[in-house]
């Protein structure tokens, strides 16, 4: 018992030091913008606690943000602290998901130690986005499910009511958690005695999770922006009327889209070290199952339905699969065979196998925490997050240049765009400088905006643009800086307005 508390005080003190460290290396990205710009609002005034809903997006991770930012100083750090936090309780979930599916204790530090390493999970970990929190959420849910179906215990249907509720207090996709709830029953004990009893029994705890998690959910009634959710969700997957219109016209290019990022985080090594569990572990083939459903319907649906698809959202449907893959390198390190016993555990060649499997994996966490913009990550997430306009390359220079000019007296600056990078980038550092007055302008128009130009008469007056490449030549501006997002050929420019 002490040397597997060690084991596991070990790899959270290690998950600590990687996702801790060089934690600003990538530049703020949009959403992070906009998210730890509600953190701070609904911070300093309870009355925006709900303001998340204004854009259709769950609160709850606005919420642990503003618990974080009340530990750390820098705004970025402490949002994208919250999602190593949720990190954290991913892979304890993962530990016990290990322990609970496959009876063992060294499945579950392998599977907590493949966290440990996943790329997907180093990027998201170290991110102010929800998708760390929507991943804790879904290993914990299918870990209840799984002991529901197991005991039929009313406690453990409470605390599974308590996660799933929570779930879709972050994002809409927590809503799987809830949806593959019946097919928990994969594991239900079909041939024992009593069959008909535990089966009722299963149904009514079933019932209480579903009504104790929407019961969760309804608390954004409260809000009048509620009903904005069902307007964003639109955004992103076609509603089910849309969607009968052409049911099956983008299937295949979303499903290729989606199955080359899941090889480019998860890697062929990787799934190859699936494929060989499941031929190997028929003994378990119904928890090999389960897992399968939970990474494959959601993927599915997400490839059928998805309108504008990244990556991040395919996140917490790949977690299930780290267990099935800890068995199976648990199963070579433990392979009864003696031969093949004294090659692989009395010799360093399991470790030799496992870089060789996971050297993709240990190279990307390399850069990543190194030189992300050399990172072999997905192209959509290498142009989101590093090179191209949505990435905030160049928000940190502008942010310490307009400290330092209103040191000499009030400024103005005027931002392209009134939501997003610009101006949250800049306000999440800048809206305590009495000194400073940011205004964000949409769209750019030729002429610039009178506002701008009579500021400028008054006032030492900047304008920041982002999407926009080339000002006008009629423009009374002049260039102080631009600044190369990653090694994208999109630039965050500052001017100064004449």
């Amino acid at each position: 018992m002490k040397k597997l508390l060690a084991a596991v005080v070990v790899l959270f003190l290690v998950f600590l030091v990687t996702r801790f460290y060089n934690l600003t290396l990538m530049p703020i990205f949009t959403d992070e913008a906009i998210y730890v710009r509600w953190a701070q609002i609904a911070n300093y005034d309870a009355s925006w606690r709900f303001i998340s809903l204004t854009d259709g997006k769950q609160p709850f991770f606005i919420w642990l943000m503003m618990v974080v930012m009340r530990i750390f100083k820098d705004p970025l750090f402490a949002g994208r602290a919250a999602s190593i936090f949720a990190g954290l309780g991913t892979m304890g979930g993962l530990f016990f998901l290990g322990l609970t599916i496959f009876r063992s204790k060294g499945v579950g530090l392998l599977a907590m130690f493949l966290y440990l390493v996943y790329p997907f999970a180093l990027v998201y970990d170290r991110m102010a986005l929800m998708d760390g929190l929507v991943g804790m959420f879904c290993v914990w849910a299918l870990l209840f499910e799984i002991l529901l179906v197991k005991t039929l215990r009313l406690d453990i249907a409470l605390i599974l009511g308590m996660i799933i509720g929570g779930s879709i207090l972050t994002k809409s996709s927590g809503l799987f958690n809830l949806y593959l709830l019946p097919f928990s029953l994969i594991l239900f004990p079909w041939f024992e005695k009593n069959v008909a009893r535990k089966l009722l029994l299963w149904l009514g705890l079933a019932v209480i999770v579903v009504v104790e998690s929407q019961a969760i959910y309804s608390i954004l009634r409260l809000s009048p922006f509620f009903h904005i959710i069902t307007e964003k969700n639109a955004i992103f997957v076609y509603p089910f009327g849309e969607w009968l219109q052409h049911p099956l016209r983008f299937l295949e290019g979303n499903f290729k889209g989606l199955w080359n990022w899941f090889t480019v985080y998860f890697s062929w090594p990787m799934i190859g070290v699936l494929v060989w569990a499941a031929i190997t572990g028929r003994r378990y083939w119904r928890e090999m199952l389960l897992t399968l459903v939970w990474f494959g319907l959601p993927f599915f649906l997400l490839a059928l339905f998805g309108k504008v698809l990244y990556p991040r959202f395919i996140f917490f449907m790949t977690l299930p699969l780290l267990p099935w893959a800890a068995f199976a390198f648990f199963k070579i390190y433990c392979v009864s065979n003696k031969l093949v016993y004294a090659l692989v555990k009395k010799s360093p060649l399991f470790a030799a196998g496992f870089l060789v499997l996971a050297g993709l994996w240990l190279y990307t966490d390399w850069r990543l925490l190194t030189n992300p913009y050399l990172a072999p990550i997905p192209e959509s997430d290498q142009d989101q997050y590093l090179n191209a306009w949505p990435a905030g390359g160049g928000v940190k220079e502008t942010v310490a240049f307009l400290e330092q000019e209103s040191k000499k007296g009030k400024i103005f600056v005027a931002t392209e765009g009134t939501f997003g990078l610009l101006p949250a980038g800049l306000e999440i550092y800048l809206y305590q400088n009495k000194n400073i007055e940011i205004k964000g302008f949409w769209p750019l128009n030729d002429p610039l905006s009178e506002e701008i130009i009579q500021k400028a008469k008054l006032q030492p007056t900047y304008l920041i643009t982002n999407r926009l490449q080339a000002t006008p030549e009629k423009w009374p501006v002049s260039l102080v800086s631009r600044f190369r997002k990653g090694v994208g050929k999109d630039f965050l420019s500052l001017y100064k307005v004449n």
